[in-house]
């Protein structure tokens, strides 16, 4: 299965959110899935990838030429896609992803993710769409998005498309059931 991750170029202030980005890592790699990513060495986005190719994984990086200075290639990857925009990367991953998961990250991250939800509502993608709530990093949205509900701007069948996961034996069980 392709999996695209969404996560920051930062670090993040948590520690373990380097650890569970290693660790899901790992897991994508011996399970056999393709990482599907942004494309760049940087924070998260860096760990996820060398992480997956270490463990002799397969990485498909989508990186607008614009930000391939800022954001260094990941040498090494199975396949490197090359787009002019940011929307053009967002579509190439879409395209090419079975489903989706939310690391902790910055706007863009939430852009990105945002994205599938948005697809997800209009039946447009079927792929899982899975947060990483590492330590309780996407608690506030997780609640946001029960808020909308509650406010009636999402409906309940809807929100259920949005899975929070805490763990990564969360996230293989879902996967599992796709």
């Amino acid at each position: 299965m392709n999996i695209a991750v969404y996560c920051g170029s930062g670090f993040g202030s948590d520690p373990n959110y380097r650890t569970q980005t290693e660790a899901l890592g790992k897991w994508l790699a011996a399970a056999g899935h393709t990482l599907v990513y942004g494309g760049g060495t940087n924070g998260l986005m860096g760990i996820i990838s060398r992480t997956v190719l270490d463990a002799g994984g397969q990485v498909i990086g989508v990186m607008p030429y614009f930000l391939k200075d800022r954001e260094k290639i990941c040498p090494n990857m199975t396949q490197t896609i090359m787009v002019d925009t940011m929307p053009q990367r967002k579509s190439k991953m879409i395209e090419l992803a079975d489903a989706f998961i939310a690391l902790p990250g910055g706007p863009g991250t939430l852009e990105e993710i945002s994205e599938v939800m948005s697809l997800k509502r209009l039946d447009r993608e079927t792929g899982p769409c899975l947060f990483f709530n590492i330590n309780g990093y996407y608690d506030d949205l997780e609640k946001f998005l029960d808020h909308m509900v509650e406010k009636e701007f999402v409906g309940a069948h809807d929100r259920q498309k949005f899975e929070f996961c805490s763990s990564l034996e969360e996230i293989q069980d879902r996967l599992v059931m796709k």
